[in-house]
């Protein structure tokens, strides 16, 4: 017995999607998640999350901390010093976001193959 199609309230629909690809233009660039995912348990400095991210280039990781800060997912503090330093930590939008990266990282284990070690 064939199943009857399903009907989608476009308006609605096109409203989540919107949202949606806003949400994966910030979120689905390759190490962004790994950066929130570093900065959950506090601030960190540059040289911090360059360690803590095994793969990530330092041109990289400074585009996505720009990126990332421009959406108002993280906040970028400079201290004067001396000597002057930089730290990064989450806002209450990243922080918001936390549970939500948790689902999908549980989704993963469950859903997806292991990485490829090599």
């Amino acid at each position: 017995m064939p199943t009857p199609p399903v009907h989608h309230d476009v308006e609605s629909c096109s409203r989540g999607d919107a949202a949606l690809t806003r949400a994966f233009g910030v979120l689905g660039k390759r190490w962004s998640g790994v950066v929130l995912g570093v900065l959950r348990p506090g601030p960190a400095g540059f040289r911090e999350l360059s360690r803590a991210i095994d793969g990530v280039s330092d041109s990289v990781l400074s585009d996505r901390l720009s990126e990332l800060t421009k959406a108002g997912i993280i906040a970028r503090t400079v201290d004067a010093g001396p000597p002057v330093t930089v730290s990064y930590e989450l806002t209450a939008s990243g922080q918001a976001l936390i549970p939500a990266l948790d689902q999908i990282a549980a989704w993963a284990q469950e859903h997806l193959p292991p990485a490829d070690p090599c």
